[in-house]
C-alpha cells in the first residue's frame, strides 16, 4: 500500500509521519482534519502569506456585532469605491474598486465603515513583526500581503517551512485576530499563484513536478506583469493560455515582445528568478483625490493636483528617493482611467513635481469631466546614485 504524501496540520503545526499507522485523516497530535498534504510539502521553502479580506476583518475584529454581517470599508457617500469587502458581501457580487452606489445596490444591507488606515498599518507592523521572528527574508508587498524566503529555517527552528507558515498564521489568529491564506512553492511566481487557490484561511502549495501542467490550461492573466495592454496583445497572437505560452520558442516571443518575451518564456514554464527581498525599495510613490463633484476645468484641476504634488514630495524626502518620472493620472466621469508620464532630472521638489504634473494635465483637458486625479514620482533613485546633471550635459 503506497504511504499517503507528507503533511502538515493547519491547526497545530504538526507534521505527522506519513508511515505512521492509524487515522491518517486526523492530526495525531491535536485531532483535527485539517491536514495538508502534498508530495513536495517539505522541500519548498519560498511562501506567500495574505491577509484575507484584510481592512474587513480589522473592522469586524473591533466591531463583533458585525461578525456575520456584510461590511463593506470604503467612501461613505455614494461617489465613494470600495476599498476592501469582507467574504459576506463578495457573495453578493461586491468588489474592491466598485462604486458605494453599486455595491449598495448588489449589498444593501451592508454596513460602510470608512478607512483607518493608522490601525491598518499597525496591525500590518505587527503582522510583519510575527513574520520576521521566523525569517529575515520578508519582502511586504503590501499592507496585507508579504513574500518569505524559509530556506534554513530546518536548522535554526527544527520545523520546515511548511509548518513556519502555519506556525506564522496561528500567530495572526491568536494575536492579532486575523486570518490569513499561505500560498507555498518553490519560488515567487508559484508561491502568490498558490495563496489565491483556497481562500479564506487557505493552504495551497506548487511543486517543480507539478507547475508546467498546473499553469498550461490557466489564462495567460495569471502570470506575473499581464495586464491589460499585454493581454490584448497577447490575445491578438491567438494567445489565450499559458498553454500556448509553453508551445513557442523563446526567441519568437523575444522578438515579438522584446525583454518581456524571455520573462514570458520562464513564467510560463514555472521558472522565476526573482529573489525575496526584504528592503525592496519603493517603485513609486504617489497620491490621488476623489472629487466631490465632476471637475471639468484647467485652473480647478491644477488646484486640486497642489497639495497632492506636496504629499509625494514629503514622502519622497522621508524615504531619501528621488523620481526621474512624474506620473499623473486621471478617471473620467465613466471611470475611464487615463495615465501619462514625463521624465524629469532627479528631483523630490514638488514644485517641478507639479509643473510636470501641470504640463501632462494641459494636452489631456478638453471639456471631459473628471471624477479623480493624482500624482505621483516614478523610476525611484537615492541621490548618491542619481547622475549629475552637469556630467549628463557634458556627456
Amino acid at each position: 500500500m503506497t504511504a499517503p504524501p507528507p503533511s502538515v496540520c493547519r491547526d497545530c503545526a504538526a507534521a505527522p509521519s506519513s508511515a505512521g499507522s492509524g487515522d491518517v485523516t486526523r492530526c495525531p497530535k491535536c485531532g483535527s482534519r485539517r491536514l495538508f498534504r502534498h508530495a513536495e510539502l517539505h522541500s519548498l521553502s519560498i511562501g506567500h502569506i495574505d491577509c484575507d479580506s484584510f481592512y474587513a476583518t480589522v473592522e469586524k475584529r473591533d466591531r463583533p456585532e458585525l461578525a456575520s454581517r456584510p461590511v463593506i470599508v470604503g467612501g461613505d457617500d455614494h461617489r465613494g469605491v470600495v476599498a476592501a469587502c469582507c467574504y459576506v458581501a463578495r457573495m453578493s457580487g461586491v468588489r474592491s474598486a466598485m462604486t458605494i452606489r453599486e455595491a449598495l445596490d448588489r449589498c444593501p444591507d451592508a454596513t460602510i465603515i470608512r478607512p483607518d488606515i493608522a490601525k491598518y498599518k499597525e496591525v500590518g507592523h505587527r503582522a510583519r513583526a510575527i513574520m520576521e521572528a521566523f525569517t529575515p527574508l520578508v519582502e511586504p508587498i503590501s499592507i496585507d500581503e508579504a513574500y518569505l524566503d524559509l530556506t534554513g529555517v530546518e536548522e535554526r527552528l527544527s520545523i520546515s517551512p511548511a509548518q513556519a507558515l502555519v506556525e506564522i498564521v496561528r500567530r495572526f489568529e491568536q494575536e492579532l485576530r486575523i486570518t490569513a491564506s499561505i500560498g507555498l512553492s518553490y519560488n515567487k511566481l508559484l508561491a502568490k499563484i498558490a495563496s489565491d487557490l483556497d481562500k479564506p484561511r487557505g493552504f495551497s502549495a506548487l511543486g517543480r513536478a507539478e507547475a508546467a501542467g498546473f499553469l498550461a490550461p490557466k489564462r495567460v492573466t495569471i502570470l506575473w506583469g499581464v495586464g491589460p495592454a499585454l493581454e490584448r496583445k497577447l490575445f491578438a497572437d491567438g494567445i489565450t493560455r499559458v498553454g500556448d505560452l509553453q508551445d513557442k520558442d523563446e526567441h519568437w516571443l523575444v522578438k515579438r515582445y522584446g525583454a518581456m518575451g524571455r520573462v514570458l518564456f520562464n513564467y510560463a514554464r514555472g521558472e522565476d528568478s526573482r529573489r525575496v527581498q526584504p528592503d525592496s525599495p519603493s517603485k513609486s510613490i504617489s497620491s490621488e483625490e476623489t472629487f466631490d463633484w465632476d471637475v471639468t476645468t484647467l485652473p480647478a484641476l491644477a488646484q486640486e493636483l497642489r497639495p497632492l504634488a506636496d504629499k509625494v514630495a514629503r514622502r519622497l524626502e522621508r524615504e531619501g528617493l528621488l523620481g526621474r518620472s512624474v506620473v499623473l493620472k486621471l478617471k473620467t466621469k465613466d471611470f475611464q482611467q487615463l495615465t501619462r508620464s514625463r521624465r524629469v532630472e532627479p528631483t523630490r521638489s514638488a514644485e517641478t513635481i507639479l509643473a510636470a504634473g501641470i504640463a501632462l494635465l494641459e494636452r489631456e483637458v478638453d471639456g471631459r469631466a473628471f471624477r479623480l486625479i493624482g500624482i505621483g514620482c516614478t523610476d525611484l533613485t537615492h541621490p548618491e546614485t542619481a547622475p549629475d546633471p552637469e556630467l549628463d550635459l557634458f556627456g
